[in-house]
């Protein structure tokens, strides 16, 4: 029985499993989607129960379609959404709150406080952050702050912080592991990117003991052994990275000027900057891509909130799709939207904008908009935010972007890689794997182990599927983007009376 490795890629709507082989491929998967819950306006929460039940039971279907034991997997690598805040006990593991997901606005009035106070230039001058709710430092402030005695068994060192993979690791160690990865840790503003530690500061800013904080280690390397308890067999866990800074690893961007865009529950766009980190303040962050042995990279990074879950929202909310896969069929049946754009603010706007007072909007319609404008238009909302940010990291840098790199389950969309090449004037490059996060968090536990000895042996596993190249000219493309700025100039501080 070959061996295997498993990635465990625990997102935003939904946990992943899926087996790799060691060339790369893929030999089985199982997902399953878990609750949303919005309990107020702008809030987004998860129950960090049904993160670990859904993940543990995709590990365990995705086995059972190969017939193999969990004896047969070779590593584990964890990937996860980032941000994403979670505090649970010690000694019981049970989580004080819900989990406070990425998307979730409710410090967005504590983030407006940190900037009047001039707090916004160190913050980003040692996270290569911005005060915004997106990150997990404001969240986890809330939680002190919100949840009784909470604060209190935090300095006494009976609770635990950490983003999903810390949570996901402590589970799978049977709760003798409480470790992330530097690129999880860089999304905390809590964490020095220059000095790869916590920044005593930054704990003191923002209130948060020491003790409750995760030990950061490489992004490749022992995290631990896997309870056999909990899974079967005492696996080694020797992969973990944020599940943007796996995808990028994923799709082969291992040296600097090298360019992917997620098209996932968000849109996360990433340029690999090499092992110094680029500082600025156009309204991209800076952040940790990995680290392997002493080797660190950095990226800078557009992150859009809304892109697939965008198309969510015409199938669940509006009714417009019965599944993901129409939107193309229906984006087609029309030659353009008829004028009408849709700005997917639902949860505010990130890169360049970072107005989490932002709500979404849907304008130009008349009596001739159909559904199949409305789903053009939601599938277009996708590359122009993606556009935005190539032209942004273009400013920069400095430096023309040749080509556009795209994973995540929208990729699959052709209509949508036919308009962003289109939309942005460079080819669109998509590998014949599109799961680049699970690869990218396998492929990292394979170099953990040994199975792979560089970066370039995991970019020899990479291969393209669908190039799409750029067919407009830029007289179109002012005309497209022109509008686009209009349309999302009139979604900004729409909440909260501003």
């Amino acid at each position: 029985m070959p061996n295997y490795l498993m990635a465990l890629d625990q997102g935003t709507t939904s946990s992943r499993c899926i087996l790799f082989d060691a060339n790369g491929n893929i030999v089985a998967s199982a997902a399953h989607e878990f609750p949303q819950y919005f309990p107020r306006e702008g809030w987004v929460e998860h129950d960090p129960m049904e993160i670990w039940s859904s993940q543990i039971g995709v590990a365990s279907e995705a086995l059972l379609k190969t017939g193999a034991t969990w004896r047969d997997v070779r590593a584990i690598g964890i990937t996860n959404q980032r941000e994403t805040t979670i505090v649970w006990d010690k000694k019981t593991g049970a989580p004080v709150y819900r989990a406070i997901v990425w998307q979730c606005r409710r410090t967005a009035e504590r983030c407006e406080e940190l900037r009047e106070k001039g707090y916004a230039d160190k913050i980003r001058e040692k996270t290569g952050l911005l005060p915004d709710p997106y990150f997990s430092a404001t969240k986890l402030e809330w939680i002190f702050k919100n949840v009784p005695g909470a604060l209190d068994r935090a300095k006494r060192g009976e609770l635990c912080f950490g983003t999903v993979d810390c949570w996901l690791l402590w589970k799978l160690t049977g709760g003798r592991v409480h470790a992330t990865d530097v690129s999880n840790a860089s999304r905390t503003m809590l964490f020095n990117i220059r000095t790869l530690d916590w920044d005593e500061e930054l704990l003191d800013l923002f209130g948060v003991p020491r003790s409750v904080l995760p030990t950061v280690l490489p992004s490749s390397g022992l995290f631990g052994y896997a309870d056999p308890d909990v899974l079967g067999a005492g696996i080694p866990i020797t992969g973990v990275a944020g599940d943007q800074q796996a995808a990028l690893f994923g799709e082969g961007c291992h040296t600097p000027g090298t360019l992917k865009n997620t098209y996932g529950t968000g849109g996360f766009l990433l340029l690999n900057t090499g092992e110094s980190p680029v500082f600025q303040d156009k309204g991209l962050v800076t952040t940790v891509a990995w680290q392997i042995g002493d080797r660190v990279k950095y990226a800078i990074e557009g992150s859009v909130f809304v892109c697939g879950s965008a198309i969510q929202w015409l199938r669940d909310q509006l009714g417009l799709i019965k599944n993901a896969a129409e939107s193309e069929k229906l984006a087609r049946k029309v030659e353009d939207t008829g004028g009408v754009y849709l700005v997917p603010a639902f949860t505010g706007l990130g890169a360049p904008y970072w107005d989490p007072t932002a709500r979404g909007l849907l304008i130009g319609i008349t009596r001739a908009t159909n559904r199949n404008h409305i789903v053009r238009a939601t599938l277009e909302s996708m590359a122009y935010q993606t556009d935005e940010m190539i032209r942004l990291m273009e400013t920069v840098t400095g430096n023309a972007i040749p080509e556009l790199k795209v994973d995540g389950g929208a990729s699959a969309n052709r209509f949508l890689l036919e308009f962003q090449a289109d939309l942005s004037g460079i080819p669109v490059v998509r590998p014949a794997c599109i799961e680049s996060t699970a690869f990218g968090a396998a492929a990292l536990a394979g170099i953990g182990i040994g199975l792979y000895k560089s970066e370039k042996e995991v970019a020899q596993l990479i291969s393209e599927d669908t190039r799409i190249e750029p067919t407009k000219d830029a007289a179109w493309r002012k005309e497209k983007t022109d509008a686009w700025e209009r349309a999302v100039k009139r979604s900004l501080s729409w909440s909260y009376g501003k």
